[in-house]
């Protein structure tokens, strides 16, 4: 039985129910939760993936609202730059493919903010196709099981996609079954610091494992830190803006953080990237609400 083998008879016993899973799920759905599950973990994903499939469930729908809707939607899911990727990619589609997510991985991949791992994992799990998906989850498994190292590298290489692409079954659609399976496993046993050998497919023939190499001390990656951070300051001030729907006066937002050093250069970065317009230089609204012609350099 091959590695591919051993993941799909594993993930038909044991995969998570999760919404965009479902035969129903559109390819919009399954590109929406893509966007939502990066750096965020599947139980804050799950209850806005619902909210903004049903607010918004073809790309028209939400090309059709102002990138502030994509904004508020997205609430507290954190890097908000993702709702606005993903209002831009909603146009995109809407515009170049009258309102179809591509099944062609090269126009997937021409999408606003679609990169290697988005455009693969779309085509992939919603078109069924033949890709290596490669995501921190599936490295390690790889790593693992295949080179008998402990943890992978921090960020996906080429040659991370050509390991992948070598352990998928030719036949098409067991390939797209493999992919999920693999990502599945890296997610709920193969973890980073607390792998669930015993329950693993892979427990007789794991290079890891029978290497008897431990894991390295200390976290495989520094956790990011988020209290006193610009990242805090910045969603302190979207908050404000997402609960309101005319413009802001500056000196609202002054009232979230007493810094002011650090609460300018998070505001210049919100604007900077696109997500807070400013009205003169004392009004602010998010990204869309302002009227045409009122928005002004900070």
């Amino acid at each position: 039985m091959t590695l591919a083998d051993a993941a799909i008879a594993w993930y038909d016993t044991n995969a998570r129910d999760l919404p965009w899973r479902q035969p129903s799920t559109t390819p919009w759905g399954v590109l929406v939760s893509e966007v939502m599950l990066q750096q965020t973990p599947v139980v804050r994903v799950e209850p806005a993936w619902r909210s903004w499939m049903t607010r918004w469930p073809a790309p028209a729908d939400l090309a059709a609202d102002p990138p502030s809707e994509a904004i508020r939607m997205w609430g507290r899911l954190g890097y908000p730059r993702r709702a606005m990727r993903l209002h831009a990619c909603a146009v995109a589609i809407v515009e170049r493919h009258g309102g179809r997510v591509p099944d062609d991985l090269e126009q997937l991949l021409a999408l606003p903010g679609v990169g290697t791992y988005t455009g693969r994992a779309v085509a992939t799990f919603a078109y069924g196709q033949r890709h290596p998906v490669v995501d921190t989850n599936v490295r390690r498994v790889v790593s693992r099981a295949v080179e008998g190292k402990p943890d992978a590298g921090p960020a996906t290489t080429a040659a991370d996609l050509t390991a992948m692409e070598a352990l998928l079954p030719d036949d098409v659609p067991r390939a797209a079954r493999a992919s999920i399976a693999f990502m599945e496993l890296g997610a709920i046993v193969c973890t980073a610091r607390s792998p669930k050998c015993v329950d693993c497919p892979f427990h007789d023939v794991c290079a890891w494992r029978l290497s008897g190499t431990p894991l390295p001390a200390g976290p495989s990656r520094k956790p990011q830190r988020y209290a006193g951070t610009d990242r805090q300051v910045r969603g302190l001030i979207l908050e404000v803006l997402r609960h309101t729907t005319g413009p802001v006066p500056r000196q609202r937002l002054d009232l979230v953080w007493n810094d002011e050093v650090q609460r300018t250069r998070a505001l210049a970065g919100l604007v900077e990237d696109g997500l807070v317009q400013p009205l003169g230089s004392d009004d602010f609204v998010l990204a869309g609400d302002a009227p045409a012609g009122e928005v002004q350099p900070l």
